[in-house]
């Protein structure tokens, strides 16, 4: 039995069918009717339960029409409002139509960039449909099933409803999707000639300079090798020739070599390459040092499948003399098992995790082993295709000491080509939040006067959450820092209201005495107090509530926030076991010049269990007048009249 909503998408695709067959020529309507057939069958129900017959009709039809002739090898594209006059049927949004090659990453890439204008995707239809075209790509038949055949090529069909654009946005938005398409059409075609140059590059590297060891040499065939079975979507493909020396040195292009995304010479995936004589020396030396494989990202945002940076596999190339002159870049993303393998099998990764435990000096079987084991499984799997293996095992040692303790700790690792500084932030779970994330954040980008490039959060069982922040900087220009200053900035940050109270009853009464007080009013003060006054203020606070407490009495505090005018104060009241009637306050307020703006009660309970209530009511108080209130001058005589008074 057909659910509700699969009853109603079959109704209304044969009133769609219905119309096709009363409004077209009996000569097209046969074929248009199994079109509409293969068009919708895959929509979910949902996605059509406000959906008109007509409105179906139309939408079919047109992308019919756009079908009607096409290039093999190229994309037919619209991107349009339809309207009854001109198109026949109309849409509450923008309508994107494409008919192309099939072929992978198609939806994902463009559902991508329309995200990336922050598009909303009301609706995406997408048949795949085996199409029979004649040599001048006019379309003659639909094949009998959606297989491809001699005669029948398949071809994607997409039909996507944007939010509604207008004017010049509709050109600008069909240019670039056009670009995303003609980027996935030339990493498709070119995928296998990417692979294949792997496949040499591997064999090539038997003949790697001989003061290379051995073993590396092995373990980045071992990795290509790997990249090459399905764990790296090859997108991409380049040679690059060093040149020259000193001021005079660059890098070339290899203009022929270019496949993929990296077909067109001009396209840029790695900035610092352009000029070597330009890059800090330490960057320099960088490029030219005897690493063979070098594995990180690329200044670009991938056109295809996701909208990441690119990962980037450079494998250099030496002379017969072992001196660098040149690198071959392949450039695409690694797939989701370079990030859910263990670590132990992946290659590079793995003998780099080897490497990095052995100099631990840790037995495997140890508490510390076991932990330093699990520090390298779960380190960002990014990170350590990038991190050197002794700056590994420093920043894996601190996260391993850090567990001891519960505290805020900073690890930074600064881009071999200074393009950006990674910072692994470890923080008390329970302290975690986004507000907390965002002023990490902008202490970071003011450290290294960047930008925030991506972030990620991992917050598991661990007592500790990790915030992985990279902060995109520019290549020469990264300021000298001091990591535990910034480091002091991040744990301020991070520190909860009730920790500031504690450190600064400490440092108001000394640690004895003040400590003793914290336990009392650590959970005193309710969330809306803790929002309007800070710990400080809150000392003050507790001094007032002590000695209302000790006397039974009223107490008081007039005072002027720092950001109040010179005609306006606040009055607070601290008042022993109830609330105090405002019938009572307001009038005597108003009496003595005043005219009271607002009133915030707080209700104060110092040793939880049991202990008395306090009340503050704190009055928002203007002048009547509108005179300036030279405050140091009448605060006595005005809290001395407001007891006598009350007093009666």
């Amino acid at each position: 039995m057909l659910h509700a909503t699969e009853k109603h998408k079959a109704d209304l695709i044969s009133t769609v069918i219905e119309a096709a067959k009363s409004r077209l020529s009996a000569a097209n309507a046969k074929l248009v009717c199994r079109f509409i057939e293969n068009y919708y069958a895959h929509v979910p129900p949902s996605d059509l339960a406000e959906a008109t017959a007509e409105s179906l009709f139309g939408a079919a039809l047109a992308h019919w029409k756009l079908a009607a002739k096409r290039t093999p090898g190229r994309e037919t594209l619209r991107v349009y409002n339809p309207n009854l006059e001109e198109d026949g049927w109309v849409c509450e949004h923008t309508v994107i139509e494409i008919v192309n090659d099939d072929m992978p990453f198609l939806v994902d890439s463009v559902t991508s960039e329309l995200n990336r204008q922050e598009l909303t995707v009301h609706l995406v239809v997408h048949p795949v449909i085996a199409v029979k075209r004649s040599k001048d790509g006019k379309m003659e038949g639909l094949s009998s099933t959606a297989k491809p055949s001699k005669r029948a090529v398949s071809e994607s069909f997409m039909h996507l409803q944007v939010t509604e654009q207008s004017g010049k946005r509709l050109q600008e938005l069909a240019k670039d999707l056009e670009r995303i398409i003609k980027d996935v059409r030339c990493a498709v075609e070119d995928w296998a000639q990417m692979r294949q140059t792997m496949s040499s590059i591997i064999d090539e590297l038997d003949k790697s300079p001989k003061r290379i060891a051995a073993e590396d040499v092995n373990e980045a065939q071992d990795f290509l090798r790997w990249a090459h079975n399905n764990h790296f979507t090859f997108l991409g493909y380049r040679d690059y020739d060093f040149i020259g020396s000193g001021k005079g040195a660059a890098v070339i292009v290899n203009r022929k070599t270019g496949l993929g995304v990296l077909r067109d010479p001009s396209v840029v995936v790695f900035r610092e390459l352009q000029n070597l004589a330009s890059m800090p020396p330490e960057v320099r030396a960088f490029v030219s040092q005897g690493n063979l494989l070098l594995v990180t990202k690329t200044n670009s945002l991938s056109t295809i499948h996701r909208p990441v940076h690119m990962d980037s596999i450079g494998i250099k190339r030496y002379d017969s003399k072992g001196k660098v002159v040149g690198q071959r870049i392949f450039v695409g993303l690694f797939t989701s098992s370079a990030y859910n393998r263990s670590v132990r099998d992946i290659p590079l990764l793995r003998l780099k995790a080897k490497k990095t435990f052995e100099r631990s000096g840790f037995p495997p079987a140890s508490h510390d082993g076991k932990a330093l084991l699990n520090i390298l499984e779960t380190y960002p799997r990014d990170e350590l295709f990038q991190v050197s293996e002794s700056q590994l095992l420093e920043t894996a040692l601190g996260i391993l000491h850090l567990h001891e303790r519960q505290r805020v700790a900073l690890f930074l690792r600064r881009d071999d080509f200074e393009r950006s500084m990674s910072c692994l932030v470890f923080v008390p779970r329970d302290r975690y939040s986004t507000a907390l994330r965002q002023q990490m954040q902008e202490i970071l980008e003011k450290a290294f006067k960047g930008d925030q490039l991506a972030y990620y959060t991992q917050l598991g069982d661990s007592p500790l959450a990790r915030l992985h922040l990279i902060i995109q900087t520019t290549p020469g220009k990264i300021p000298n820092y001091d990591v535990d200053e910034i480091e002091a900035d991040l744990v301020e940050a991070a520190r909860s209201w009730s920790d500031q109270l504690q450190q600064k009853l400490t440092a108001s009464h000394g640690e004895e005495k003040g400590l003793r007080h914290f336990q009392r009013y650590r959970h005193a003060f309710m969330a809306a107090y803790q929002d309007r006054f800070n710990a400080t203020q809150a000392v003050k606070d507790i001094e007032h509530i002590e000695k209302t407490l000790e006397t039974g009495v009223l107490c008081m505090s007039l005072y002027r926030p720092v950001e109040a005018e010179d005609d306006s104060v606040w009055f607070k009241v601290y008042h022993p076991d109830k609330p105090i009637p405002l019938s009572d306050v307001l009038p005597m307020l108003e009496d003595m010049g005043l005219k009271v703006l607002d009133e915030l009660p707080y209700q104060i309970h110092p040793d939880v269990n049991g202990g008395r209530l306090v009340m503050i009511h704190d009055f928002g108080l203007k002048t009547r007048d509108g005179s300036t209130v030279n405050l140091a001058a009448v605060r006595q005589k005005f809290q001395d009249a407001f007891i006598r008074i009350w007093a009666g």
